[in-house]
């Protein structure tokens, strides 16, 4: 209850201070005694920090940003150690809560928020089964060394298990096209893939999504493909 209280106290301090404010990244790292958290925004290609707290005792944090429109934040914790492990999330407005522990930063997270974090969420669960199987195939590879059937077996069954996961992706960014997820995993994800594919998905996006910071980035990115290969 005096942890809750505390989280209470800080949001409402928070609120009073920077009216400006529209997302608040709530939270607890199990674990944590001491270090700095960093709220961070990929600006061209550079991290800039938004908002920053230092940990002393409670592991209990509360970050805030000004956001204009949804999109991909990060976390990072530098806690005095060799590592400065970094999470990143969907950020939209509201509140976002991100419970993890100091040993697993990453791995360990629950992240609860916006309606394109929970897409993020799903999406991983899938793909992570294609990423397990990838791991298989390339320990298999190391195995075979010396055995050219064995090895060229194995290898078309990872050129299928790429081309499968990329198929998802344009899948799942289809299905979901009304959100900034959709472009935003298409940039991250499979932006090595045919230029025909890239323009299908431009095609079914609206126009709302299509003016979102992904959503741009997109356009610009296909028409620079489009400019490589007349070279």
């Amino acid at each position: 209850m005096k942890r809750l209280l505390f989280i209470l106290l800080i949001i409402a301090m928070v609120s009073c201070e920077n009216k400006e404010s529209n997302l608040i990244v709530t939270g607890k790292i199990t674990g944590l005694k001491k270090g700095v958290l960093y709220l961070e925004q990929l600006q061209d290609t550079s991290l800039v920090v938004l908002d920053s707290m230092i940990i002393n005792g409670e592991p209990e944090f509360v970050l805030q940003a000004r956001l204009e429109e949804p999109e991909m934040l990060y976390v990072s914790l530098d806690s005095n150690s060799d590592e400065k492990p970094r999470l990143s999330f969907f950020a939209d407005e509201g509140t976002t809560t991100i419970h993890t522990s100091l040993k697993r930063f990453v791995h360990d997270s629950r992240i609860e928020g916006s309606q394109q974090q929970k897409l993020i969420d799903e999406y991983k669960s899938m793909i992570s089964q294609y990423n397990d199987r990838n791991l298989e195939l390339i320990k298999a590879e190391f195995e075979n060394q010396g055995d050219s059937i064995k090895l060229d077996s194995i290898r078309n069954a990872a050129d299928n298990l790429l081309k499968s996961k990329y198929r998802y992706t344009f899948n799942f960014a289809m299905t979901n096209n009304e959100s900034e997820v959709a472009p935003y995993l298409v940039l991250s994800e499979v932006y090595d893939a045919n230029i025909t594919y890239l323009d299908t998905l431009i095609n079914v996006l609206p126009d709302n999504i299509l003016q979102s910071k992904y959503g741009k980035e997109l356009q610009e990115y296909i028409v620079s493909r489009k400019k490589d290969s007349l070279n």
